[in-house]
């Protein structure tokens, strides 16, 4: 257990002494930034049906590189910005014309230390022939929306080619950036980067109001990572290439290597590899999605001598829609740097105003490195992401910064009447989990006098308020049984408490959440090798989690840092049926970090058998 913790937290080192360079080196900032067309279903008050056919297609990443063979939405590397009013209903046809025998578009391979999964090339290791032999079988999810357990993309209910998914979207929500990708059922990680990706706008009369930037100053920024291959010569092929580290070579209860997520060393935006966008001297709105398979950003805006550039970005929406008012991303003074996890999204005003004739570069700023310095021992090998060059003698821009957004916008109070969840975010190498991270679905023991500790799956949590609870574990893969049965228009506290130094961004699909507060944790009491608690979990009264000002509005997926508890609230509300929550890294996803819930018209929910119905006793955790 503590040698894989360990080999996670010093993975990837970077070039060793003696190591050669990269074996391809790309310019960056010489192609312009691509924006995808924009499709607008017709208006009117009928429901109107739309097609979107998965295609192959040929994506020139680089001008240096060869073209790439990817998979895209009606054949584009991302796929077209559908844009729809708020209730306005449309019904899309996601239909897979990928042709039968089509080859697939990522090599994947498996490396051991010392090799790097940022360095590019595959380092002499064979492709993984399983994956190259994949069919085309994918199935979509849009992100972040309201609708049907049978609209929302289940990941078993992928289709081949010819067939269709037929899914339906009410769009009943306020102004808002969702997203579109793949779920297909453990292969999500290598569909989504063959490019199965795409944003989705909705509109609303109190966006319109706020008569923010639009036409060609409001530009989607879905940021993806990406690594290569490269031919005999060590000359970037352009051939997609799903490079992971592995941590352990064979693990014991189930005799196959235990790998870290993909990170790799190339930052695409729109589809293509650190881009430039010529603007203007005025205000711009950045629709910003992180789509990629697992990397983190921490963005730094730099001006030409490599200072942070203060007090011209600012938040004004996340995952959910508006937030109240803006945040300036340098706020408290601090490095002006926006964290995105994947899958979280950013509604971002940028003024160029003052910078006419400047070039600004954003970057990935690495751990151990100031920004814009490769930082190969952090993962960012590569921190370019794009460039702007404001243009001289523009006309002025009258726009001014709103000092509130959202007049709709309500805070959620602990006051509301709701029920309880507490899921717990498990370490790699705890007994039964196969050497990965697991979802553990906790309920409340009413008497905990018969156990001996320490037991597997039971867990003893010390809150804030001195008070131990006593949970044992329900479910922690996929295909358990059902746990979680919710309410239809009920609101639901969902504690994540994550007992591992690995952050896992969580994404729970249907509601809108808002945070409620992060609460650190002492867990050495947990021993993975037994599966439980030794000696109780205990709330840390000598740290303080403050909770950032760009994440108090309605969000969809949350960063859960180690040693954390993580507390959110949502309604579920606008749609009935199955659905997921689970971990955003996708190999995370991919290897059982997911699980079902069920919502049901409460008059329905009185009559089940025996659920887990989320009665504010179950999992309480404050």
């Amino acid at each position: 257990m503590t040698e894989i913790i360990d080999r996670i937290t010093e993975s990837d080192q970077g070039p060793r002494q003696g190591e050669s360079a990269a074996p391809g080196e790309l310019t960056p900032y010489v192609a312009p930034l691509p924006v995808p067309p924009v499709l607008r279903p017709a208006s009117g008050d009928v429901l109107r049906e739309t097609e979107i056919a998965l295609r192959p297609t040929w994506v020139r990443l680089h001008p240096q590189l060869p073209p790439t063979l990817m998979w895209g939405y009606d054949g584009q590397v991302p796929g077209p910005t559908i844009e729809v009013r708020r209730g306005q209903r449309v019904r899309i046809a996601w239909t897979n014309r990928i042709p039968k025998g089509s080859e697939y578009p990522v090599t994947s391979v498996e490396v051991l230390p010392p090799a790097s999964p940022t360095l590019p090339g595959r380092e002499g290791v064979e492709p993984n022939k399983d994956v190259a032999a994949l069919p085309a079988w994918s199935v979509t999810h849009l992100h972040g929306a309201q609708t049907g357990g049978g609209n929302d993309g289940w990941a078993d209910n992928a289709v081949g080619h010819g067939d269709a998914q037929l899914s339906e979207y009410p769009n009943d929500h306020q102004a808002v950036q969702w997203w579109y990708h793949d779920h297909a059922m453990n292969i999500t990680r290598w569909n989504v980067m063959a490019g199965l990706y795409g944003t989705y706008l909705v509109r609303d009369d109190e966006e319109d109001a706020l008569r923010l930037p639009c036409g060609d100053r409001e530009i989607p920024l879905l940021l993806a990572d990406r690594n290569l291959d490269t031919d005999e010569d060590g000359r970037l092929n352009g051939r997609l290439l799903h490079k992971t580290l592995i941590v352990q070579e064979k693990n014991p209860e189930t005799g196959k290597p235990v790998t870290l997520p993909f990170a790799g060393p190339y930052t695409t935006v729109n589809g293509r590899i650190w881009p430039y966008a010529d603007v203007e001297a005025g205000w711009y709105r950045f629709r910003l999605v992180n789509a990629s398979n697992a990397r983190i950003y921490d963005l730094v805006l730099l001006d030409e001598d490599d200072t942070p550039v203060p007090g011209i970005v600012h938040q004004i929406g996340s995952d959910g829609g508006l937030l109240p008012r803006p945040v300036p991303i340098d706020f408290d003074g601090a490095l002006p740097t926006l964290t995105a996890a994947p899958a979280e999204r950013f509604d971002l005003l940028v003024d160029f105003r003052a910078l006419a004739g400047r070039t600004l570069r954003l970057v990935n700023k690495g751990p151990n490195q100031p920004a814009g310095v490769p930082d190969p021992a952090g993962g960012v090998r590569y921190p370019a992401v794009m460039e702007f060059r404001v243009r001289e003698d523009c006309e002025p821009d009258t726009f001014e910064l709103p000092e509130v957004l959202s007049g709709s916008f309500r805070r959620y109070t602990h006051d509301i009447p709701h029920g309880h969840r507490l899921i717990v975010l498990t370490p790699p190498g705890t007994k039964g989990s196969g050497g990965h991270p697991e979802i553990w679905e906790m309920t409340e023991v009413a008497d905990a006098g018969g156990i001996q500790f320490p037991a597997d799956g039971i867990i003893q949590v010390t809150g804030a308020d001195g008070t131990t609870r006593t949970y044992r574990r329900t479910a922690r893969t996929f295909n358990d049984g059902l746990g979680f049965t919710i309410a239809e228009g009920s609101h639901e506290q969902w504690s994540f408490l994550n007992l591992a130094p690995i952050q896992h961004p969580m994404h729970i699909h249907l509601a809108d959440f808002q945070a409620l507060g992060r609460d650190p944790y002492v867990v050495t009491g947990f021993d993975a090798t037994v599966g439980g608690t030794r000696t109780p979990i205990t709330f840390d009264p000598s740290r303080t989690i403050p909770l950032a000002p760009n994440e108090l509005g309605y969000k969809d997926v949350y960063r859960v840092p180690g040693n954390q508890m993580l507390r959110i609230m949502g309604k579920f509300d606008g749609a009935y049926g199955r659905f997921m929550y689970h971990c955003h890294f996708l190999e995370h996803e991919d290897m059982g970090m997911m699980r079902p819930f069920v919502v049901l018209p409460p008059e329905a929910l009185k009559f089940d058998h025996g659920g887990a119905h989320g009665g504010h006793g179950e999992g309480h955790t404050g």
